[in-house]
């Protein structure tokens, strides 16, 4: 009750934003009280709200801050389901984690998991994911769509596509897909996503789509290691950027997406997965369990499959590997 309420504060002052509004018009807007609505006034500026309060007139919005906070993502979001329930921690050990228990607890479709910091963020394989505080997105998605479970793979490529035109609308970067879950700007990884599920036998429960986004951090923050083959977007927009603006579009790509696919199928996502890839007709090697596959990429199926054609014109499907461009 208390985050609608301050939903509700924020959008009415969000909405005038050159305007005072008095205590009794915000109290009305909000349906509580003259002295509650200077309460929640107090706790919205500990959030990093600059809300200036002039006796006689009333408050209004001159500054808010660069958080992911469940209050800032929810000024202006325009979407219907996703992201209209959103789990916030400051610090978390993983989105995913969080989210999984939160789907196995009967949340609803669209709940967003987002924290500011991951102490135990993971991508695929199991590999450690570097998640500094304050510096970049990290966050899980709960869908529920009634499918098949073996159609839940196709749900990667979309949050990929989502990822690639949010961050072409909100920076004017031109990110690359590489397959099948990294984003790429400049040839260095920006972004990961990684798709989990609940499922019975017949029917997908839940799919969890976690995206860690490299948004504002400098070379410094990622390890030796990392710093050849990492980056971040405002490293190469050259600006800090916004990360309310970034997760809010994503949310409304995926949205718009994913309504795309369950009414039209994966071909469509299939073409804009394909026009965003890096390798498609590239020359390149998967390294799979069961060995190495060199030859060039030739698209995905209908199913999400890369598939490879190697020297002696064999097409071979790859399911799972790591992939590299081959110099």
């Amino acid at each position: 009750m208390q985050s609608v309420i301050r939903e509700k504060l924020l959008s009415a002052l969000s909405d005038s934003p050159d305007d005072f509004l008095s205590g009794q018009a915000l109290a009305d807007i909000a349906g509580c009280s003259r002295a509650a609505v200077w309460k929640h006034i107090e706790e919205l500026r500990k959030e990093g709200f600059v809300l200036e309060a002039v006796r006689k007139k009333g408050y209004r919005i001159i500054g808010s801050p660069d958080s992911v906070t469940a209050n800032k993502l929810k000024i202006g979001l325009k979407t219907k389901t996703l992201g209209q329930y959103i789990h916030y921690e400051e610090t978390v050990g993983s989105t995913q984690k969080v989210a999984h228990e939160l789907a196995a607890n009967g949340a609803p479709e669209g709940t967003l998991v987002i924290a500011d910091e991951q102490t135990d963020g993971r991508g695929r394989l199991m590999r450690e994911w570097h998640s500094s505080k304050g510096t970049g997105v990290w966050m899980s998605l709960i869908l529920k769509p009634l499918l098949p479970p073996q159609k839940a793979p196709q749900f990667t490529l979309i949050a990929a596509v989502a990822v690639v035109q949010a961050i072409q609308e909100t920076t004017g970067l031109e990110p690359q897909i590489k397959w099948p879950n990294d984003i790429l700007i400049n040839g260095k990884k920006a972004t990961g996503i990684l798709t989990e599920l609940q499922a019975e036998p017949d029917k997908i429960s839940s799919i969890i789509i976690g995206i860690g986004m490299n948004v504002n951090q400098t070379q410094e923050h990622f390890p030796d290691e990392l710093q050849s083959i990492a980056t971040s977007y405002g490293m190469v927009a050259g600006r800090s950027l916004s990360r309310s603006d970034i997760v809010q579009k994503v949310l409304e790509r995926m949205e718009a997406l994913y309504e795309l696919y369950m009414a039209k199928g994966f071909t469509p996502i299939k073409l804009m997965w394909e026009s965003y890839a890096v390798s498609i007709g590239k020359r390149i090697t998967a390294r799979t369990i069961n060995g190495s596959i060199e030859g060039y990429a030739r698209g995905i199926t209908e199913e999400g499959v890369l598939q490879i054609e190697d020297d002696t014109g064999q097409l071979h499907h790859i399911y799972s590997a790591d992939i590299e461009l081959s110099r």
